[in-house]
């Protein structure tokens, strides 16, 4: 990849597009991990007003530490950043109190996980309203557009995905020529849905190396009957994941009425 050129190709493309919608900049939630870190320093290199917010909720003390530094690091180097902090964890928990009793429900966690990234949303989208920004996306490729890693109307909602057309692996590479801190490069990709140290390979079954490799096979035609092993065991979980999640990666269905009965 030629990393120099594909970084300034998504600076201009996020400059361009933000100038022509007529708004002032991004707003984008840090993580603490290597995409948001690679799309928080892209967006601002387009020296537009950049917001970065911080949204624990019970959050892993690491993901706070790492996300907290990076954006102090985006402040010393570029004018155009700003931040602010918003602890969601009792909003969380109320919003938890007002639910109805489930649990003894076996989807209750993936279900409050999944609310944790829908608030933090409502919480991005508060802020771009308040001062004319874009929501900035931070999925890559094969979360976004292979297993469907993301949450529906959480962190999936966003108005631009700046780095969704690169492999993690290419957002690693573009995280080094960003010059990302190690401590975020090395650490273990996280979703940080849970509030414990779970890993995104712990949740998946698969490292996103070989969930890259899936997808590139997927993407040749081939299929879990040609390989034996491991290999084989890596396009089954691939496969399941694209299916069971493809209703992320596709249009909201819309029933179309017919014509005569509308008549």
């Amino acid at each position: 990849m030629q990393t120099e050129k594909v970084a300034n190709h998504i600076i201009e493309w996020l400059k361009e597009y933000a100038t022509k919608a007529n708004m002032k900049g991004f707003v984008i939630g840090i993580s603490g991990g290597v995409d948001s870190a690679v799309a928080s320093t892209l967006c601002a290199k387009t020296g537009l007003r950049t917001l970065c917010v911080e949204m624990p909720i019970h959050q892993n003390p690491d993901h706070v530490t790492r996300a907290q530094k990076h954006i102090e690091e985006l402040k010393r180097n570029f004018a155009n950043v700003t931040s602010v902090s918003t602890n969601l964890t009792s909003v969380f928990e109320e919003f938890k109190n007002v639910l109805p009793d489930s649990q003894n429900n076996e989807l209750l966690d993936l279900s409050l996980a999944n609310s944790r990234a829908r608030l933090r949303m409502t919480t991005l989208y508060y802020f771009a309203g308040l001062h004319l920004y874009l929501v900035a996306g931070t999925g890559n490729k094969v979360e976004d557009f292979g297993v469907g890693f993301y949450t529906k109307y959480g962190d999936g909602g966003v108005d631009v995905s700046p780095i969704a057309d690169l492999m993690k692996s290419e957002v690693y590479e573009l995280g080094s020529y960003l010059q990302i801190s190690d401590s975020i490069i090395n650490a273990k990709p996280s979703d940080g849905l849970f509030g414990d140290s779970r890993s995104d390979e712990e949740q998946l079954g698969a490292s996103y190396d070989e969930l890259e490799w899936a997808m590139e096979m997927k993407e040749a035609g081939k299929s879990e009957a040609d390989f034996t092993g491991r290999e084989a065991e890596i396009i089954h979980i691939y496969q399941n994941l694209n299916s069971k999640n493809k209703h992320k990666m596709i249009p909201v269905p819309i029933c179309e009425i017919p014509l005569h009965l509308k008549k």
